[in-house]
């Protein structure tokens, strides 16, 4: 059955346009209550949360009605981090959690996650059904089952204390100075707060938000922000997170920028040596660098890949029974602590590192050398399809008969926004260039 809604990441658009408006937020919270009510389990509870855009107001209050409408009782958790979300639904008892965010993207887009009671992200299946009935008229309650709304004031408090409990050396963190970059979103709050609590000196950039400039030159989708912030400050590392603090860039010392590929290394190199990198294995999306799966073999350990997402990777990871996952674009995804990436976890997991090795940044975070890789965007419109055009498929075909061998090819529309992803890898980058500028080039053409 084909989407019609749901992404790769939820439900997610341009805020008070299809399908971002209040009107689909109704029904769609209408839609979620029904569903999740069908089993009669834990008194009908449902958590919120949301990150800073103007937009989530409104939607979180369109998504507060429908809910209330088929029962559920609303507890509203304020601007707090995704996978907060998920800890709390699973903690607070709930039988669902939505996290309203549209995550790296700019704060004219919005969307909506949904988290099951276990604190992991719904399935397809249930996604899918859910989506079934937006087209249906959904069965109300009577005015007594109608659900009532909470506002709980210690949602930040309760995750800021559990990612604490992550962190296993108190007490080694004294006089280590961080840059915080929040990107004025989620965790704008609790990451600072985490971080101090912990023994840091923190300098906090992108933590003034006003609903319009999440993930505005800021973020870990624009790092350069902070590490100048970090060269400046004499800071020993820069964190970066992204609007909803799912994802996590690391900065060295020197100001130079680590993704998540060289992140995935240590944790894996690491857990590894200890014995606790179940079956020897991370998962990671297509998209990661192949220098990190050459990087795995030499040590003897596998990289398993999945589709693009952090839901694809942690259902992979579920399913075969591993525990380290994540994205070159920074989730970091780590099944003992957390159901989904968690960018303040994951950067607790990298001072461990370096409270425990001693080393600066600049060692930790250059594991092994990276295959040279290419990524352009190609923007499209609604009802446009160009992968199909017979000029991009010829012009694919052409690329991958002159990588055969050489290296690996991997165009995909991309789940949360209108982009055509162009990705090559390849160690001739005179022939990357060549071929990743002819697709762009086809794809821009049919558009």
């Amino acid at each position: 059955m084909s989407r019609k809604y749901f992404g790769t990441d939820g439900v997610r658009g341009r805020a008070n346009s299809h399908p971002m408006t209040a009107e689909l937020a109704l029904r769609l919270g209408a839609a979620a209550g029904r569903y999740f009510r069908k089993d009669g389990r834990n008194g009908h509870r449902v958590v919120i949360g949301k990150d800073t855009r103007l937009s989530c107001y409104m939607i979180e209050n369109a998504l507060t009605a429908g809910l209330n409408s088929t029962g559920m009782n609303v507890l509203r958790l304020g601007p707090v981090p995704t996978p907060g979300v998920g800890f709390l639904t699973r903690s607070m008892r709930a039988d669902l959690g939505i996290m309203i965010s549209a995550s790296h993207n700019p704060a004219y887009d919005n969307g909506i996650k949904f988290f099951g009671p276990d604190g992991f992200k719904l399935d397809d299946a249930a996604e899918l059904e859910i989506e079934a009935m937006l087209d249906s008229v959904v069965e109300l309650v009577p005015p007594q089952e109608i659900g009532r709304t909470t506002h709980i004031d210690d949602g930040v408090g309760r995750y800021v204390e559990y990612a604490k409990t992550t962190f296993p050396f108190r007490g080694q963190l004294s006089g280590l100075k961080v840059v915080i970059d929040c990107a004025n979103g989620a965790a704008y709050k609790a990451a600072p707060q985490a971080l101090w609590e912990l023994g840091v000196e923190v300098v906090s950039v992108g933590v003034s938000p006003n609903g319009l400039n999440i993930n505005e030159n800021c973020g870990s989708t624009h790092p350069e922000t902070a590490a100048e912030m970090v060269v400046a400050h004499g800071a020993d590392i820069g964190i970066c997170l992204d609007g909803d603090a799912d994802r996590v860039i690391i900065i060295d010392e020197k100001g130079q920028i680590a993704d998540g590929d060289q992140f995935m290394a240590l944790l894996a190199a690491r857990w590894g040596d200890a014995g606790r990198l179940n079956h020897g294995t991370l998962v990671a999306s297509v998209m990661s660098n192949l220098g990190l799966e050459r990087f795995l073999s030499a040590r003897g350990l596998r990289l398993e890949r999945a589709p693009v997402g952090d839901r694809y990777v942690v259902e992979r990871m579920r399913e075969g029974g591993f525990n380290l996952g994540g994205e070159q674009s920074g989730h970091i995804v780590m099944t003992d602590y957390s159901t989904t990436g968690d960018g303040l976890i994951a950067a607790l997991q990298f001072l461990a590192a370096m409270a425990e090795t001693g080393q600066p940044v600049s060692a930790l975070a250059r594991q092994f050398d990276t295959v040279p890789q290419m990524l352009k965007n190609v923007r499209f419109r609604a009802g446009q399809e160009p992968l199909k055009t017979a000029a991009v498929q010829s012009a694919i075909k052409g690329a991958e008969a002159r990588l055969q061998g050489l290296g690996r090819l991997l165009i995909r529309k991309s789940g949360t926004e209108p982009l055509i992803r162009v990705m090559a890898e390849c160690e001739d980058e005179a022939l990357l260039n060549a071929v990743v500028d002819e697709i762009v080039g086809a794809v821009e053409a049919a558009v």
